[in-house]
């Protein structure tokens, strides 16, 4: 089980849980606030901070999205489910913090970066009952209905997670692109998206901060004067790949009954996902 297994635009995490747990020690001690690592009797606690954030990731991995479900497969290691939930939330935001500084030291200045979105609903429409704090919104791709949120994301041409922006589903891919884009600051200037990014306004933005963002053509567009770059179509669909990992990782089915609850499994998602990538083509010293 120590023996990664490398699966090209996989990135499945595979390690025993106690090197994940060793892991998630080295990045707790090294962003974590001194509110948490040095707070009264915390030297006594039953369970670590770190092994919460790697029973978090571990539960990402194995592709469970029901945390109820989760605590009769491990235990939790002797914790109530409400007290790893309470201490799981007082550790909101330290895997953004993770993920943000991983990014900074992962090289990817070679490569193209790939933009996309895909739907991120919370529940699917009833006919007995509608809800009223959100909207029913239609995606095109998947052609269905459904409430809930957008997730917009940038990958790099190996299949790394670099940035994303959760919305409302309603926001267009192109509204959003140039947000995510100047947040992520990828360190190439050529970006590759597909038909829904395409118009003047955000290539010419775009254009004005240094970076280049390619588009396939409509076949019924106007004066389009060459044919579509086979080589970065393949590119592009990378990020389709990715898409396939993140929904295993419970990205598309996510239970949380709290805005806290919804972000942190975002982050955990995302964290898990660039673990295993950083372990397959680095390995455990990067770590060190």
């Amino acid at each position: 089980m120590n023996q990664l297994q490398t699966k090209p635009y996989s990135h499945r995490l595979q390690v025993e849980f106690r090197t994940l747990s060793k892991i998630c020690k080295k990045l707790y001690y090294k962003y974590a606030p001194s509110r948490l690592t040095h707070r009264r009797n915390a030297s006594l606690v039953k369970v670590p901070d770190y092994e919460i954030i790697a029973l978090l990731v571990w539960q990402a991995e194995e592709g469970i999205s029901s945390q109820r479900r989760f605590a009769r497969c491990w235990g939790l290691c002797g914790l109530s489910r409400s007290r790893f939930n309470r201490r799981a939330r007082a550790l909101l935001g330290i895997t953004a913090q993770i993920v943000n500084d991983l990014n900074s030291r992962v090289d990817l200045s070679d490569q193209y970066m790939i933009i996309d979105s895909l739907p991120m609903p919370l529940c699917q429409p009833s006919e007995t009952a509608e809800l009223r704090c959100l909207k029913e919104h239609y995606n095109s791709t998947k052609k269905f209905y459904y409430y809930g949120f957008k997730g917009h994301f940038a990958v790099s041409q190996g299949g790394y997670v670099l940035g994303c922006v959760i919305t409302k589903a309603s926001i267009h891919d192109a509204k959003e692109a140039e947000e995510l884009i100047l947040s992520t600051r990828p360190e190439g200037h050529f970006i590759l998206g597909d038909e829904g990014y395409i118009g003047k306004r955000l290539h010419d933005a775009l254009k004005i901060d240094g970076y280049i963002l390619w588009t396939p053509y409509r076949k019924n567009m106007k004066g389009a004067k060459q044919p579509n770059k086979r080589e970065l179509m393949a590119i592009r669909r990378i990020i389709e790949s990715v898409f396939s990992v993140l929904k295993y990782y419970g990205i598309e089915n996510i239970l949380a009954r709290n805005v806290d609850g919804f972000q942190q499994t975002v982050e955990i998602i995302v964290l898990t996902y660039n673990i295993s990538y950083i372990l397959q083509r680095y390995g455990f010293s990067f770590f060190n």
